[in-house]
């Protein structure tokens, strides 16, 4: 009984966890892009952003990273022996690169609060494709256990990536575009000569 109350609690904590991971990175990727604006849209958005990403690193994000590895280990308590296991090996290294993508993303909330940060949107959004792989593959590990086809796996997510990266360089050729349309619209008012 224990075991199902702690997989269930485990898989609360997974959802709440990447939910804050996705939005997050989103939310830098905003406050990045706040840097464009006039003064004093510019102030008011970078400040909006800042209470936005504490609260959600705090509030949402750390909790369920909390829940999940609380809960995780519960589960090994009643399953000692999956720990001989491989594909736990592996997966419990994505998870320890998962932790450290969540301990990176509060640097980058400091260094976005202090104006510091030297990622720019295009690489935030990037960043914000990396927590995907590693749920993809760690619920893959999960599911699959060792009958996992490497293989196949392999070039999935090797496709996947290819197919994120060239997604966010449409992305950002469709925004440059939308840009230079956006500028030729605005009409240019004629500046009168003095008398």
């Amino acid at each position: 009984m224990a075991y199902s109350w702690f997989k269930a609690f485990h898989i609360v904590g997974i959802v709440v966890w990447f939910a804050g991971l996705f939005y997050l990175v989103r939310l830098f990727i905003y406050h990045a892009e706040a840097n464009q604006e006039p003064e004093p849209a510019r102030t008011i958005l970078k400040n909006q952003y800042q209470i936005m990403e504490k609260r959600l690193y705090s509030i949402i994000t750390t909790p369920g990273m909390l829940v999940t590895v609380a809960m995780a280990i519960g589960l090994l308590t009643t399953e000692p022996d999956v720990l001989k296991e491989g594909w736990l090996h592996v997966k419990l290294g994505f998870v320890v690169l998962l932790i450290g993508y969540h301990h990176y993303c509060k640097r980058l909330m400091k260094q976005l609060a202090e104006d510091k940060c030297k990622w720019n949107s295009q690489q935030l959004r990037a960043l914000n494709e990396a927590p995907t792989v590693m749920l993809i593959v760690i619920v893959l590990l999960a599911v699959f256990k060792n009958n996992l086809p490497t293989d196949i796996t392999v070039w999935g997510i090797v496709g996947l990536v290819i197919a994120m990266a060239a997604t966010i360089q449409l992305y950002a050729r469709k925004r440059r575009k939308d840009q230079e349309k956006l500028t030729e619209q605005v009409p240019q008012i004629p500046q009168q000569q003095g008398s």
